[in-house]
């Protein structure tokens, strides 16, 4: 997962760096909300990159189980 730099967020939701800036500086809770969304949303993709990875196991395991009782 690869961090996201503030460039990449401020084009994300159509600003300019430097609102960023500002947002920080001047207005530290609305700065807080979207940072928080940001990690909102990298949490939320690492949990459903988790949840493939888990079936993807859940189906192997489930070949090797119907392999040993064929045999």
């Amino acid at each position: 997962m690869i961090k996201k730099s503030k460039r990449d967020m401020a084009y994300e939701i159509d600003v300019d760096v430097s609102t960023l800036y500002n947002w920080r500086k001047y207005k530290p809770n609305l700065y807080r909300i979207v940072m928080l969304g940001f990690k909102f949303d990298e949490l939320l993709e690492k949990q459903k990159k988790d949840y493939e990875e888990l079936l993807h196991m859940e189906k192997q395991i489930q070949e090797e189980i119907s392999k040993f009782n064929k045999d």
